[in-house]
């Protein structure tokens, strides 16, 4: 049975509460696991393969514009991402950019895993972005909490 993945409110006690101001995008994404929340995070960067042509296609896309491709560089980095913060329940990672300052968040607390994202847009450029992305944004993120939630529940066993 697949994990049920479902939109909800940002959890009142994430870290990503301190980013916030204005307008900014925030939406967050939860499904019941039990899985440390750098587990969770390393297994949703790595992106499935029907969403590697749409990366290639924003870096073709984005390229012109000086945007960053691969995130700036750091020590500890989730895929692309640099760390920004990690608890034990939660981690925080993500850059500020030309046209936008984002960052994930994945928790894992109380038997619930959640995914939420924050963007704050710079100018135009970045809401056209945002707005851009935002469905495959949507697939990407619930497909990889379904994917980390799926990974900590041992497989159902088979008849003989």
């Amino acid at each position: 049975m697949p994990t049920r993945v479902r939109k909800i409110a940002l959890p009142t006690n994430s870290l990503l509460h301190g980013y916030m101001s204005g307008d900014d995008f925030v939406d967050c994404f939860a499904a019941p696991a039990t899985i440390s929340p750098r587990q969770a995070a390393e297994i949703i960067v790595e992106f499935p393969g029907w969403a590697q042509p749409l990366l290639k296609l924003r870096s073709l896309i984005t390229s012109p514009f000086g945007l960053s491709q691969d995130g700036p560089e750091a020590a500890d980095k989730l895929g692309p991402f640099p760390v920004d913060q990690e608890t034990e329940h939660e981690i925080i990672a993500g850059f500020d950019d030309k046209h936008l300052n984002f960052r994930v968040s994945v928790m894992c607390r109380d038997g619930r895993l959640s995914l939420a994202t924050w963007v704050h847009p710079h100018n135009f450029g970045g809401r056209l972005y945002l707005a851009t992305i935002l469905p495959f944004h949507i697939l990407i993120a619930r497909n990889g909490v379904a994917r980390a939630a799926a990974a900590q529940t041992p497989p159902l066993a088979t008849a003989p």
